[in-house]
């Protein structure tokens, strides 16, 4: 069983990196591949080696493609800084994510608004023949 106080400990770096890593990629990254990127999460493993970044970029697929590239190329230099401003040790591997949960709402929303129209229409004839 996980103590509690790791616990906590690790939600709180988690959350320091995020705040970290996202004032990284908006103001000092120049790499003109990386596009309108937020960080939405940063989980870190429990041995704490390494954490999961998940980023959410605006854009199509190809331009979120060559945005995660820009973060990979950058990976080292986000973990020297990281290292630099939150004065710890030694910086977790960053592995880049894509969350693509706002994709995946808009798109139930796409649905849920279709299926929406198909019955008002399915309700109307029936509704005038009465």
């Amino acid at each position: 069983m996980e103590k509690r106080g790791l616990k906590y400990h690790r939600g709180r770096v988690g959350e320091a990196l995020r705040e970290e890593i996202e004032t990284l990629v908006e103001g000092e990254l120049a790499d003109p591949r990386i596009g309108l990127v937020s960080v939405t999460a940063v989980h870190i493993a429990d041995d704490g080696r390494s954490a999961e970044v998940w980023v959410n970029v605006e854009g199509d697929d190809t331009e979120a493609d060559r945005s995660l590239e820009g973060l990979e190329a950058a990976r080292d230099y986000i973990r020297h800084e990281l290292v630099e401003r939150l004065r710890i040790r030694r910086a977790p591997e960053l592995i880049f994510r894509l969350e693509r949960a706002e994709q995946h709402r808009a798109r139930v929303e796409q649905l849920l608004d279709r299926a929406r129209k198909r019955s008002k229409k399915r309700k109307e004839p029936s509704g005038e023949k009465a």
